[in-house]
């Protein structure tokens, strides 16, 4: 046989799926029989940890949903419970629209049972303003702070209120940090001006005169027109500012 020949002539095969076998062997590629069973031989082993997987999966889309529902009925019945605080409020009758009546919740307790809910979160604020009306000043701060007034017309109200509860218990400071936050809005005529003087005030109590000046000449020019600047050139003249250009 030529030197060609040796190593390009074909290989007659007698046995074709024999050398087949062979060739799988001798390169030792596993047979689709053998996959098969590699993969069997592994879920076996592995079962309750695949299981596991998949009921976690499972667990977590139908918690979503089912969060969605529950959170769907609660807030169903978070406004008729919110409903009938609110009338006890609206007639001052600030005790049951807080605790209940026995028969229906008051805010205290729709802030807690409801608290994933709009009317949850509402409540917050209207136990605040209870506490606050009735002196008890720790709750009101407590009530104020959970209040995510985000997006609701009484979030400046919710800030100033936190504001005189802090400044009651003699948290100065942070009583005037909520009170600018609430005067913040320029555009709100009846509430800026209203806490922007307190601001003010609580300046005048800590002895800081420089700020106070400022805070009671920024009402003055900003909020003309308002009840609270009457009083500004009063204020101005006891820290002894006769006029202002």
């Amino acid at each position: 046989m030529s030197k060609h020949d040796k190593y390009t002539a074909p290989r007659t095969l007698t046995n074709p799926q024999a050398s087949t076998q062979s060739i799988e062997e001798e390169l030792n590629i596993p047979s689709a029989q053998d996959r098969l069973l590699v993969v069997e031989n592994w879920y076996q082993a592995n079962s309750k940890m695949v299981n596991y997987a998949l009921i976690g999966i499972l667990a977590i889309v139908v918690g979503v949903f089912g969060y969605k529902y529950y959170i769907g009925g609660q807030s169903k019945k978070a406004n008729d419970a919110i409903f009938r605080a609110q009338t006890y409020y609206s007639i001052d009758s600030i005790n049951w629209a807080l605790n209940g009546d026995g028969n229906n919740l008051g805010f205290k307790k729709i802030a807690d049972k409801f608290s994933g809910t709009p009317a949850g979160n509402l409540a917050n604020y209207y136990a605040g303003i209870c506490c606050l009306k009735t002196g008890d000043f720790a709750n009101a701060e407590k009530y104020l702070k959970k209040f995510d007034g985000k997006g609701t017309l009484v979030t400046n109200v919710a800030k100033g209120a936190l504001g005189d509860a802090l400044m009651e218990q003699g948290k100065t400071d942070d009583a005037i940090k909520q009170y600018l936050d609430a005067s913040s809005d320029d555009e709100n005529l009846l509430i800026s001006p209203l806490y922007l003087e307190r601001a003010g005030l609580a300046y005048e109590l800590k002895n800081n005169t420089q700020e106070a000046i400022a805070t009671y000449k920024k009402l003055k020019e900003k909020f003309p027109q308002s009840q609270q600047a009457r009083n500004m050139d009063k204020n101005l003249a006891r820290l002894g500012v006769y006029s202002i250009e």
